[in-house]
């Protein structure tokens, strides 16, 4: 293995130190919590879609998503089917109510909707989901770089976790949203160079490749077979991916953050339109990478020696060390920091603004001065990003990336989901009703997980239909709420019109 080269370490610094300035040019703008947090609502909206595509795709994703196809075949790609549903309900149902609430956060909702136990329940679920996933995102691509560039473990982690943290604790929401930008076009432009090359060094090009990799199986995506047990088939990865996009779009609090930082509700709604066109192709190019390597690999056998027998998740590493000339390397692996950097400074953002919004600034009975939030806002915010740097050195993979990933997302997600459902869809949902359908549909969910053999494609979708199921039955057993504690905070064709009437020029709250 030829490892990193001196100028490949020079322009990995010059990436890296261009994110930390970003960060401390912001440092002026930051004068209340909305221009923390909500970067004074004054981003517009192809800013906000490409940030939150940016914040999605993590180190993980740039990773896990070649590695499926390497190892597998396309069918988990069926997921992309899952955008053109989670994308119109989270722009029709959920969108309208963050705005017209004039909320911080999501989970503000709860008790506009139910009561104050729903809004500590949800916002405690998603600080927990969010640390778990902030860990897996700066541990593996993290392990796999210093695996195969011959870098320190402790020193990926700590360059990904704490340059991360200074410039997110620095610069707050703004400089969250234009270094997204800049990674953005770095992950999806590494990705594109490394096919480029890859491709042209198979004997027969283009079609020679897709030859090889159609005879491997590939491209196979229709496994239609309705067994829960089966690791990923075309109708979990549609079911399922459904339900997880839903957790990730309409209810995580790191991708609502963004769409609260457009000028309007429009400007949101046009950024997840736009997110939705721009996810697709750059999400089949990381799918179709795996395809390319494995071509390459079959067409040069001898490369792959080396190899042994690392995990999977290393193949794109692997090959971008070994097989790119001097410099490009440095790019591709400060691009795979890009996406695992974007993530991060995504999440512990959006894990401060929940802290203050959702436990600290509820509880307080005086408004405290807008300086003394703004500093408690920076101080979590560093805390946060040290406590995923630190769980980052000790967080146990769950099975493939993939799979670490999508459980996360359907034990802690799935319930929320349900629950916001139960709220926005039906006036008959009670508080109690609510939190019970929540507490008993998270534990019937870990008896799935753990006592059962069913694939991690369909947690976030039992966990949901589950809560959901369970929160009304419970609601059933106790009077209906009054008709005026639901108006205006339950989805319908009227809450909708009326909505669209007012164009939505309505930002968060000062």
């Amino acid at each position: 293995m030829q490892g990193f080269a001196p100028l490949d370490y020079i322009v990995f610094t010059v990436y890296v130190a261009a994110s930390v300035l970003i960060g401390v040019y912001f440092v002026k703008e930051q004068r209340t919590v909305k221009d923390y947090f909500l970067a004074g609502q004054t981003m517009n909206w192809f800013v906000v879609a490409i940030s939150v595509i940016a914040a999605l795709f993590s180190g993980i994703s740039y990773l896990a998503a070649p590695t499926e196809v390497f190892k597998n075949d396309m069918t988990y790609a069926v997921t992309l089917l899952a955008f053109f549903v989670a994308t119109p309900v989270t722009t029709v149902v959920f969108l309208p109510f963050f705005y017209r609430l004039k909320l911080y956060t999501a989970y503000e909702y709860f008790e506009k909707r139910f009561d104050g136990r729903l809004r500590y329940l949800a916002s405690a679920l998603f600080i927990i989901r969010v640390v778990f996933w902030l860990a897996a995102a700066i541990y593996a691509p993290a392990l796999a770089v210093a695996e195969v560039t011959g870098m320190p473990l402790w020193f990926s982690v700590v360059v990904i976790g704490l340059l991360t943290t200074i410039y997110t604790t620095l610069g707050g929401m703004k400089a969250v949203i234009w270094t997204d930008v800049m990674q953005f076009f770095v992950l999806v432009g590494g990705q594109v160079l490394v096919a480029w090359i890859a491709i042209s060094r198979v004997p027969g090009g283009w079609s020679e490749t897709l030859r090889i990799a159609d005879e491997g199986g590939k491209f196979n995506f229709l496994n239609l077979d309705w067994d829960l047990t089966v690791r990923v088939t075309f109708w979990s990865a549609l079911i399922g991916g459904v339900f997880s996009n839903l957790v990730q779009m309409a209810t995580d609090q790191v991708s609502v953050q963004r769409y609260l930082t457009a000028k309007s509700l429009r400007e949101a709604q046009r950024s997840l339109w736009f997110k939705l066109a721009v996810t697709v192709p750059v999400v089949i190019v990381f799918y179709l990478m795996g395809a390319v390597l494995y071509a390459f690999y079959q067409a040069h056998p001898e490369a792959l020696a080396a190899f042994g027998d690392k995990k999977p998740d290393r193949i794109l590493p692997y090959f971008v060390i070994n097989e790119l000339p001097v410099g490009i390397p440095g790019v591709l692996i400060a691009a795979i920091f890009a996406a695992t950097m974007s993530t991060v400074s995504s999440g512990i953002n959006a894990l401060s603004t929940a802290t203050i919004m959702d436990f600290y600034r509820r509880n307080l009975k005086v408004e405290p001065e807008a300086e003394r939030l703004l500093s408690l806002s920076k101080w979590l915010t560093l805390v946060y990003g040290l406590l995923a740097t630190a769980a980052g050195f000790v967080v146990p993979l769950l099975g493939t990336l993939i799979e670490a990933t999508n459980k996360i997302m359907g034990i802690f997600g799935g319930p929320l989901l349900g629950v916001f459902l139960l709220g926005l869809l039906t006036r008959r949902a009670t508080s109690r009703g609510a939190l019970l359908g929540g507490l008993v549909g998270s534990a019937a969910l870990a008896y799935v997980v753990f006592a059962t053999k069913v694939s991690f494609m369909w947690y976030a979708a039992f966990g949901t239909i589950a809560t959901f199921a369970l929160g009304y039955v419970f609601s059933l057993l106790e009077p209906a709420p009054a008709r005026d504690k639901t108006d205006g905070l339950v989805w319908s064709p009227e809450t909708m019109h009326h909505t669209l009437e007012d164009k939505a020029e309505v930002s968060a709250a000062d």
